[in-house]
């Protein structure tokens, strides 16, 4: 190179590291997967303390994923953090496990359980083998009447409707569920944070399907937090506690699933899809 090419880049760079303010590192892993661009991805980036929530907020719109997980390491526990690309969340089940495995397999934790204290209480994350196991809060659905608009914005004439933080529409045969387009702006708007529809499965003991314009997300590949209420009810339905479950469209995820007394015990695996630094 030039010396004055040399110059120019070397002027160039140091510029751009004068405005560079901050830099963390940030994975995407996919969740409840155990092969690359399955399941369903979550940005996961630890931090040394909170940055302000409108820079949260900015950095989980760019990445555009249906979550963003964000943590600081207080000691004995992790403070966790889920952003979609327009809200922050109360739960978030894929980016728990996303958080999880990077804690594990790409920071060197020792301790199992992991706990999390967050907007949902104190979650544990625990090895399950080669997979992560997910303890969360119950939400067992009930019956509800369904607004006016929900089943025509599926395509669906007629169905059971349960609500808890989602409604909860039942079909009985997995093709339906399937073969769904929904009608996603007449879902938004709905008074809860969005919609899932299951069916019972052939290979699995329930399919489903969660979309959430409510939240940024029109469909969410694999959410499990969805299934804090879809397990109590196909655990009640089926007459056992333990389940396995498939969720999502084109792309698809799998969950173990246990109802354990006022708890849920999520299972799924993860790999590592990319690793880098923001700089803000």
């Amino acid at each position: 190179m030039p010396a004055r090419a040399r110059l120019t880049a070397s002027t160039t760079m140091g510029a751009t590291a004068q405005r560079i303010g901050t830099s963390i590192d940030i994975y995407q892993v996919d969740a409840f997967t155990d092969r690359a661009f399955g399941g369903n991805p979550a940005a996961v980036c630890p931090l040394e303390h909170w940055l302000p929530d409108a820079t949260l907020q900015a950095i989980a719109a760019e990445n555009n994923l249906s979550e963003t997980a964000f943590f600081v390491d207080e000691g004995d526990h992790h403070r966790l953090r889920w952003f979609t690309p327009t809200v922050e969340v109360d739960l978030c089940g894929h980016a728990t496990l996303a958080t999880a495995w990077v804690i594990v397999n790409c920071l060197g934790a020792s301790t199992s359980p992991l706990r999390f204290h967050t907007r949902s209480g104190v979650l544990t994350v625990a090895r399950d083998g080669d997979a992560l196991l997910m303890d969360f809060p119950s939400r067992p659905p009930r019956p509800c009447t369904p607004p006016v608009r929900l089943l025509d914005a599926l395509g669906l004439a007629d169905a059971p409707v349960l609500e808890a933080d989602d409604y909860i529409v039942v079909v009985e045969d997995a093709a339906i569920v399937a073969a769904l387009a929904p009608d996603l702006r007449a879902l938004a708007g709905l008074p809860r944070r969005g919609v899932a529809v299951t069916a019972p499965g052939s290979d699995v003991d329930f399919v489903s399907r969660w979309f959430g314009p409510n939240v940024g997300v029109d469909e969410d590949p694999v959410t499990g937090s969805a299934h804090t209420a879809l397990t109590p009810y196909w655990a009640a339905r089926l007459g056992r506690p333990r389940l396995e479950a498939r969720q999502g469209g084109a792309r698809q995820g799998r969950l173990s699933c246990e109802l354990s007394g006022d708890r849920v015990l999520l299972g799924g695996r993860a790999v590592l899809y990319m690793q880098g630094r923001l700089f803000l």
